[in-house]
């Protein structure tokens, strides 16, 4: 009987370990997803205050940082074609770099199209 008891303990003891080097594999990933959703929604947030200094013509650059993480934008606008880059880096453990880039066209009645859009991790 005190086998019996000493092997179930073994097992037991065993099936914890697995379970907690599963689950610390899981944390792993769930902190690496998280990092690179932010870095996707900060570069998309940096071409938009790109966009916005575009309109308010007061600079083709602009950059913020907090506790999610740090972005910046920048815009190039020629005579008819322009180009708006978001670049950011999520914070926390786990840093992932996400970027944007919006290529369009403005015609001469002052309307905006976008062209092509890259989106890169």
């Amino acid at each position: 009987m005190l086998v019996v008891a000493l092997v179930l303990a073994v097992l037991y003891f065993m099936l914890m370990t697995l379970v907690m080097i599963d689950s610390s594999r899981a944390q792993g990933e769930a902190q690496r997803f998280r990092a690179r959703v932010m870095a996707a929604a900060l570069a998309e947030n940096g071409a938009e205050l790109a966009c916005a200094q575009m309109v308010k013509l007061t600079s083709n650059y602009a950059q913020r940082q907090d506790e999610q993480g740090t972005l910046t934008g920048k815009y190039y606008r020629g005579a008819d074609k322009f180009t708006v880059e978001g670049d950011a880096v999520a914070g926390g453990l786990i840093k992932q770099k996400a970027s944007v880039k919006l290529t369009g066209t403005v015609d001469e009645a002052g309307h905006i199209r976008i062209d092509w859009s890259n989106h890169s991790q």
